[in-house]
């Protein structure tokens, strides 16, 4: 008699049982974390690289806190929610609280990250356009991040969406760019305001010459649609300085300051985090 194990049988193999137990394990913890309102933004600086000594402007990172009160970053979390209705609602947070971080600090610019599955979410949009309405000048301090997967998996949608937000003057940023499902093609169309290099090329960059290439290239494509280039996961001087001799606009990371749900200006995000 043939193994239930084998082959994807009914029981399948002992470590896909284990991945999809975490995964609901996962999705039972943030759907818990949204329920109790145990959701916020923990905010990270990006530097331009010719006045590193001050941010040009922040990414709000989404965070849920477990039962014990921890606070768990999105990786932990966000590509088990992504495609699903909770996925839907962590955006919804996200631009709310953004949009609040926002409207209570008028010298900030801020950077919010969204799926392009959310861009046909009634919800979302409602929450968007309600944000921009009781703040003029809240869209020309808001940058919406899709990340390069998302964006070309619907790219006539995510092009039309982006035409008419940019009419408000929100700014588009393309994330994790150059890992790997880029179409060159459509960049022409997309008109991202800067793309995120992917921190794959940057880490340890100054002495990976593979890195130096692909990274170099990534800048130049950029170059030649004209948008801003940010650098991820900048660690140590030495990646940060050949970085800036390359011409990169923009870096992130812990070398200029770690995520935090406690940044340098209050963001009104207390009642989020208690409930």
């Amino acid at each position: 008699m043939s193994n239930r194990f084998e082959h994807g049988g009914e029981l399948g193999d002992p470590l896909s049982v284990a991945v999809a137990q975490r995964d609901k394990d996962t999705m039972t913890m943030v759907k818990e974390a949204i329920r109790r309102k145990q959701v916020l933004l923990a905010f990270q600086p990006i530097v331009q690289t010719r006045h590193p000594e001050r941010p040009a402007f922040y990414e709000g990172l989404v965070r849920v806190l477990d039962r014990t009160g921890r606070v768990i970053p999105a990786r932990e979390f966000i590509d088990v929610a992504e495609n699903s209705e909770t996925g839907r609602a962590l955006d919804c947070l996200s631009i709310e609280m953004g949009l609040d971080a926002l409207a209570s600090q008028p010298n900030l610019r801020l950077a919010i990250n969204m799926s392009a599955r959310s861009i046909g979410y009634p919800r979302w949009k409602e929450t968007l356009m309600r944000g921009l309405a009781a703040d003029s000048t809240v869209a020309e301090r808001l940058i919406l991040e899709i990340t390069e997967r998302s964006a070309m998996v619907m790219p006539d949608l995510v092009s039309v969406f982006m035409t008419d937000m940019q009419s408000y003057g929100i700014s588009f940023a393309l994330d994790d760019f150059g890992a790997g499902y880029t179409a060159f093609r459509y960049l022409k169309d997309f008109y991202f305001d800067m793309v995120k290099i992917d921190g794959e090329f940057i880490r340890g960059v100054s002495t990976n010459t593979d890195n130096q290439i692909l990274t170099q290239a990534l800048v130049s494509v950029a170059r030649h649609f004209d948008m801003y280039t940010v650098a991820e996961y900048v660690e140590n001087y030495e990646d940060a300085e050949y970085l800036a001799s390359i011409g990169v606009d923009c870096m992130q990371g812990h070398y200029f300051g770690a995520a935090t749900i406690d940044p340098p200006f209050d963001t009104r995000q207390g009642n989020l985090k208690t409930g």
